[in-house]
């Protein structure tokens, strides 16, 4: 069962929530991390981020960045720019985007419940990523973006939950891409006591989105065990921040693909192709984006067409039947000979979060063909995490993302 605990958040004084909150260290590339610092001095990027406070010369990974953050961020606590809340608490935080509303409750995941695969996985990890963020932790003795966690939902935690929000929010801001977020402090015991309770029922809970971060986290404190062989299990490096979100109030974005040319093919030849595979018709101008599973939207030479998945390649399998795997095993590898979507420098991935827009964009300029998706369901994610398997790449898009900056929690140094 799952362990979730409260912990003494460090958080933004009242009045700069709005000024440090901080979109996800990693969607950014260095110019843009610099470009956001420099327009906000306070934005939470320039310490998860450090390298925004040094010329190009300096290598982003330099010993010297990693240090900076960690002065950076002891200023800002001292200066008052963040608070301690004076007891263990467990948080709320409520993101609303484009009139739909999630709340997930703030609290710290267990590294052994990540070991143990109480808390289950759909991504691999790469160690070179890694490696960044678990300097980054060790450094500072604070974890800083929290990890984007799901459980099925529960009506006990439910109508928790809704009586909670009828407090006052301690923030409740707008941020500049219009995402609204809105955040409560739960400190009274007997709430404390039931949210914790409820958690510990719940037989598994799964990584929706920072793979990176968890996987990074879990590893620093695995190494303060060895710094500190007499360890109790208590100690806050055995924990991990999180929040964690009920399915049914998550949503999905498409993941779209772009692929840089026909493999050899003119597109007469091509569309032959996929009528092997897939029931091909016309769509016109208008962007087409699929309406259920098994079906995806193609646009080439600036047409639209859907394409319908045939029932002899359709399958039950967790992994082999997502809609993902539906275009890469017998349409992105077969015809057009992208055999690994991971390394192959032919194919490029889009976010839904920029429209159907962004996929003629990039066929107009550096792309010959794009796919639009039918987005991956939460139920297939958990499918797929319960059966101990891995999710092809690019296959989920989390939006509204979490915001860095909020919720600090601070492991012993």
């Amino acid at each position: 069962m799952a362990q979730i605990r409260p912990f003494r958040a460090y958080r933004p004084c009242q009045g700069m929530e709005k000024r440090i909150a901080a979109l996800p260290y990693d969607v950014y590339n260095r110019e843009e991390a610099c470009e956001v610092v420099k327009k906000n001095p306070e934005s939470f990027l320039a310490v998860d981020r450090a390298e925004t406070q040094f010329g190009e010369e300096v290598d982003t990974y330099a010993d010297c960045v990693y240090e900076k953050a960690d002065q950076m961020l002891r200023e800002k606590i001292l200066e008052g720019k963040f608070v301690q809340d004076p007891t263990p608490c467990f948080y709320l935080y409520e993101l609303t985007m484009d009139g739909h509303s999630q709340t997930g409750v703030v609290g710290c995941a267990s590294i052994d419940d990540y070991r143990n695969n109480v808390i289950k996985k759909h991504e691999n990890t790469r160690a070179d990523k890694e490696e960044d963020r678990i300097r980054h932790v060790d450094t500072c003795s604070m974890q800083t973006g929290p990890i984007f966690l799901a459980y099925r939902a529960k009506e006990d935690l439910k109508e928790k939950i809704g009586e909670l929000k009828k407090q006052a929010p301690v923030y409740d801001f707008v941020s500049e891409d219009g995402i609204g977020h809105r955040v409560w402090v739960i400190d009274n015991d007997s709430d404390v006591a039931m949210i914790e309770e409820a958690f510990g029922k719940i037989p598994a809970i799964y990584i929706a989105d920072g793979h990176h971060r968890c996987a990074s986290a879990v590893k620093v404190g695995l190494k303060r065990r060895e710094q500190y062989p007499d360890y109790t299990g208590e100690e806050e490096f055995n924990y991990f921040l999180s929040v964690i979100f009920p399915d049914e109030e998550l949503r999905i974005l498409d993941y779209n693909r772009v692929v840089k040319d026909l493999n050899g093919m003119d597109a007469a030849t091509f569309l032959t192709r996929i009528e092997e595979y897939f029931a091909v018709e016309k769509k016109g101008q208008s962007p087409y984006r699929p309406t259920e599973k098994g079906t995806f939207g193609m646009y080439l030479e600036n047409e639209w067409y859907s394409l319908s998945a045939k029932e002899e390649i359709k399958s039950e399998d967790a992994v082999e039947g997502l809609d993902v795997s539906l275009l890469q095993n017998n349409l992105l590898n077969p015809i057009l000979g992208i055999m690994d979507p991971k390394t192959d420098k032919r194919i490029d991935f889009v976010g839904g979060i920029r429209g159907l827009g962004e996929l003629e964009r990039r066929v107009h300029t550096d792309m010959k063909v794009a796919f639009s998706m039918y987005p991956t369901s939460i139920a297939e994610l958990f499918a797929v995490a319960d059966a101990g398997r891995l999710m092809p790449p690019k296959s989920t898009w989390f939006e509204p993302k979490l915001r860095s900056g909020l919720f600090l929690h601070e492991i012993e140094r």
